[in-house]
């Protein structure tokens, strides 16, 4: 096991299934948007291509071995599958980790991330779409304790493989929406039970925290940096009393609006909201870097989390960019994420990377066609660095 332990959130979106062929037409993956966008402006990298993998399919187990031999060589530990359960046993995109686990392959450790939200047709469509009104495609629900056993049983062959990622013994769980799931403290009492019945002994639950949201966000424009991580450390403080054993934050949003100031918050807010023009907001890398990481992640239980780049125009072209992204200024960050974890247990080192393969979003650490394996070889040479600093 390396000194830090990088573990990568993994989306498992491109292979076809009936309910995106019905939503979007036949065949369509993350890779239609990707393949398909355009630049906005002078110097804007889109579309963006893949390099050494290609234009996957995750049915093929030569992808994802060759994922894992890739991911290995750079030092992640493993990868953590978005996991989709909508409540009364129905799922989405569950074939490609089935068949990790029921084949054995590839021989590389894995867990799991629950995105318990709904999906909504206004992820995958541009504004102009968007105008026309989005519609719910698969609702999440928590229908209670029969569906938390049933949930439960569905991942026990995931749970007893040997490649599960542990942490002090107890498989890490993540949920993605803390804050909407508001029957958590049960289902995590719930499930302790079940593990205790099954031979697992108990869970490490991880919440995912983005510690900026629409109700923290006029708080944290009008405040400091310092005031402004004592939102963070609210929030955060707030899911931890729920049952969660630790958080993994997610600062990108909260980066950027202490990147833009306030009155850029102001203009944006104000053509947005009240005029009805969204725009692109760009950003630098290296200003965003600034405000990325944050002294709470110093906390034994708390797990920062690295975001190489920002790009959702394949998906909506009035989201965030962020401009100047290098593996150089990937590295940067990824030093400084290593040596906030540096004091804490071996166990507790853990960093998540944000992501492996969210290509849709602009954040993956594939090869592309731009830097080529550049953002793995730059966390290669971070893990090492930070090994002989430990």
């Amino acid at each position: 096991m390396e000194n830090n332990r990088v573990i990568a959130f993994y989306l498992p979106q491109y292979h076809p299934i009936p309910e995106n062929d019905a939503w979007w037409g036949p065949g369509f993956t993350e890779w239609t948007n990707v393949a398909a966008a355009k630049p906005l402006f002078r110097g804007h990298v889109q579309p963006r291509i893949p390099a050494d993998l290609g234009f996957y399919d995750l049915r093929l187990p030569e992808t994802r071995e060759a994922q894992a031999m890739l991911a290995r060589e750079a030092g992640i530990e493993g990868f953590c599958y978005y996991h989709y359960w909508f409540g009364e046993g129905r799922q989405l995109l569950e074939r490609p980790f089935n068949e990790v686990v029921a084949s054995g392959k590839p021989d590389f450790p894995f867990c799991l991330c629950w995105a318990n939200h709904t999906w909504a047709s206004s992820t995958w469509t541009n504004a102009k779409s968007r105008k026309q009104g989005s519609r719910i495609l698969m609702e999440q629900l928590y229908p209670g304790r029969e569906d938390n056993e049933n949930h439960f049983m569905t991942l026990l062959p995931a749970f007893r493989d040997s490649r599960y990622i542990r942490v002090d013994g107890k498989p890490l769980f993540a949920v993605f929406d803390p804050f909407k799931f508001q029957d958590a403290p049960a289902f995590l009492g719930q499930w302790r039970e079940l593990a205790r019945k099954h031979g697992l002994g108990d869970f490490h639950f991880v919440a995912v925290v983005r510690t900026a949201n629409p109700t923290s966000v006029a708080k944290t424009r009008l405040k400091g940096a310092a005031d402004a991580e004592a939102v963070a450390r609210e929030r955060v403080s707030g899911i931890l009393a729920r049952g969660y054993d630790a958080v993994a934050t997610d600062n990108h949003q909260y980066a950027q609006i202490q990147a833009r100031g306030l009155w850029q918050n102001a203009l944006h807010d104000l053509f947005a909201q009240y005029l009805g023009i969204r725009r692109p907001f760009l950003f630098r890398q290296a200003a965003i870097n600034k405000f990325m990481l944050l002294e709470l992640e110093k906390q034994e239980n708390v797990y920062p989390t690295l975001v190489p780049n920002w790009d959702r125009t394949p998906r909506s072209k009035e989201d965030s960019i962020y401009v100047d992204s290098t593996p150089d200024e990937f590295g940067k960050l990824a030093q400084r994420a290593f040596a906030l974890v540096a004091d804490k247990q071996a166990e507790h080192r853990i960093v998540f990377l944000k992501s492996w393969n969210e290509w849709g979003e602009g954040n993956y650490m594939e090869p592309d066609r731009q830097y080529g394996r550049g953002y793995l070889e730059a966390l290669r040479r971070a893990i090492d660095a930070s090994s002989k600093a430990i």
